[in-house]
């Protein structure tokens, strides 16, 4: 690949990481899916963009496939090709697409796990020590429940975007969209209580709503750790991890309500077909009740 065509990936991993506001993480997966392209250019003695066309973007993806990566990880991949070649037709360098109608193998949808409300309300019983921190352990998972955030907009709070009053909380979710979001009483009073500890533990200036032992703003990492500790003290039976308290909450709320279109903007969703994966898990559920109660679908003893 040509030194002046390579440049352009870094330029695009620079609108990524600037304008367009991804993380770190989302921008180096790009780039390595992009690094993957540039090493199939090499091979094919592709020095410039304009001269991919689509027949090479196929056989890009059906070596990917040969190579034994995943068709979910081959989706990621050319959805990575087509935001880069959107780009370069942003800029001029590209007069059309080449990715656009290229397809990657069908995957098996997974589905999420989720706790159920039992055992939902075990995990999430109020901490029966006197301790500041399990105090706020349990906020971050009453909050995670109640609202449906993702772990970096947990992380990310600061005390201005919290409401108790109102019982509304403002994140900033994926794209830097920002949504307003109600706060159950639940929540409240455990946020309430974590709040009064907070003062005596926050550093001075600290902003964040989360607060680690030394003042500071807690990490990722901590909360995966303080849940999964937590889990593991009230006997939940599965791994635990905090995308699981996001998934439960939207599974609960469409089994209550059945409206999908209000699920998605709780949860910040730009397509609904993310959302819609929340439906099949909850026809499982049904079909499971169907399974054990019509006389039709029971199984003889």
């Amino acid at each position: 690949m040509d030194p002046a065509a390579e440049a352009w990936v870094e330029r695009f991993l620079a609108h990524l990481r600037q304008e367009r506001r991804l993380s770190p993480h989302t921008a180096s997966n790009y780039g390595r899916d992009l690094d993957a392209l540039v090493a199939f250019c090499d091979g094919h003695r592709i020095g410039e963009w304009r001269a991919l066309d689509n027949f090479h973007v196929r056989s890009f993806a059906a070596r990917e496939h040969r190579n034994g990566l995943s068709p979910r990880s081959i989706q990621r991949r050319l959805s990575a090709l087509r935001s880069f070649f959107n780009f370069l037709m942003r800029e001029g360098e590209l007069a059309a697409n080449p990715a656009d109608e290229v397809r990657a193998p069908k995957a098996a949808r997974r589905l999420p796990k989720t706790l159920d409300v039992d055992r939902m309300s075990a995990l999430l019983a109020p901490p029966a020590e006197n301790d500041p921190l399990a105090r706020r352990d349990h906020a971050m998972m009453e909050l995670l429940y109640s609202s449906g955030l993702r772990l970096a907009e947990l992380v990310g709070l600061d005390l201005t975007d919290l409401d108790l009053a109102d019982r509304t909380v403002r994140v900033l979710g994926k794209g830097a969209k920002t949504r307003l979001l109600p706060v159950g009483r639940q929540a409240v009073g455990a946020l309430s209580a974590w709040l009064a500890d907070r003062a005596a533990l926050a550093a001075p200036g600290e902003s964040a709503v989360f607060v680690g032992q030394g003042g500071r703003r807690l990490g990722s990492r901590a909360v995966q750790r303080r849940i999964d500790r937590m889990a593991r003290r009230r006997g939940i039976d599965l791994k635990v991890h905090p995308h699981l308290f996001r998934h439960s909450f939207a599974t609960h709320l469409l089994e209550s309500s059945a409206d999908l279109r209000g699920v998605q903007e709780l949860l910040g969703h730009s397509d609904i077909s993310t959302t819609q994966v929340y439906t099949h898990l909850d026809f499982q559920h049904l079909a499971r009740i169907y399974d054990k109660a019509h006389p039709r679908a029971r199984r003889r003893k």
